[in-house]
């Protein structure tokens, strides 16, 4: 993607950050970023002549005014937290779906080229049908989950009564270096590293035995990218298509820290999903696929980041 301008809502969080970084030689990146959980230094450089940042939450944004000439629209900006949204129901909907409406309709005045939502793949909720694919309705257990699932809807409701093209990426569990342990984002792999690096014993909520599909951060970033340049409009699965247990997760973090700590079991968590297997299939509609050779050593490259600000 070549001279573009660009906006990404959420730019200075995870996975915005790396969006903008990867976009910002070759495009106009403008980022609009409440800094409620981003921070501008996950920027690799806050400086670059290509970058406007506007620090502004989107429902206090003129948009008409940010979106003026904008070709595409990289939408991350929300309340990434399952547990947050269970106990402030009300800011959740503010922030993710009154903001995400405001979006969508300033794109289709702007007549904007593609929105590009970062939605979850929460929104299956406990769906037993696995692998699960794009097709199945949603069951969302929390207001976070619900969120993502009315913005999709909103979003292929302006495509059919509008034209607005969209793609909504259901992301899984997203990891990798600059994660913040706090963030909802796969958070059990930076809680692992964290605790294993400081000497302390992690939790693990439930008995381990529960599955997630993980996904490195590169390959969202890629999808992202994908999926703008791409000519589908609809929900694609962003992940590996491969299933890992809690339990062995912690038994690779903690095998390559050498550590033999053992973990402290907890209850299960209000919200959490028992498993999480993508179908992957709809991947190709982007011209996209993971490398699943990759997993042990993305852990390692997160792993050997840890170590460098701990």
């Amino acid at each position: 993607m070549n001279d573009k301008k660009i906006l990404i809502t959420g730019g200075l969080g995870f996975i915005g950050s790396y969006i903008a970084d990867e976009l910002i030689d070759e495009n106009e990146v403008l980022i609009i970023d409440n800094k409620s959980t981003g921070k501008v230094e996950n920027l690799q450089n806050i400086n670059h002549e290509n970058l406007t940042l506007i620090e502004k939450d989107l429902n206090d944004a003129d948009l008409d005014d940010i979106l003026t000439d904008v070709d595409y629209v990289f939408h991350l900006a929300a309340m990434a937290s399952v547990p947050l949204s269970i106990e402030n129901p009300s800011e959740c909907i503010e922030n993710n779906m009154d903001a995400t409406i405001k979006l969508i309709n300033a794109c289709k005045n702007n007549n904007v080229k593609k929105i590009i939502f970062s939605s979850s793949s929460s929104v299956y909720g406990d769906n037993t049908n696995i692998p699960l694919k794009e097709s199945e309705y949603p069951l969302p257990k929390s207001p976070y989950a619900a969120s993502k699932a009315s913005g999709e809807l909103f979003l292929k409701t302006y495509y059919e009564a509008y034209g607005l093209n969209y793609i909504s990426l259901r992301y899984f569990n997203v990891f990798g270096p600059k994660q913040d342990k706090n963030s909802q984002y796969a958070a059990v792999i930076p809680n692992f590293i964290t605790a294993l690096l400081e000497g302390e014993q992690p939790i693990i909520y439930g008995d381990g035995e529960q599955t997630r599909d993980f996904i490195y951060i590169r390959d969202v970033v890629n999808a992202n990218i994908k999926a703008a340049e791409s000519d589908y409009n609809g929900i694609i699965n962003v992940a590996s298509g491969k299933k890992t247990t809690i339990n062995e997760l912690y038994k690779i973090i903690s095998e390559t820290l050498g550590s033999d700590i053992e973990p402290k079991y907890l209850p299960e968590r209000k919200g959490d999903i028992k498993h999480s297997l993508a179908d992957v299939n709809n991947m190709k509609k982007i011209d996209y696929k993971v490398n699943l050779n990759d997993f042990e050593n993305q852990l390692k490259e997160t792993i050997n980041w840890f170590k460098t600000k701990l």
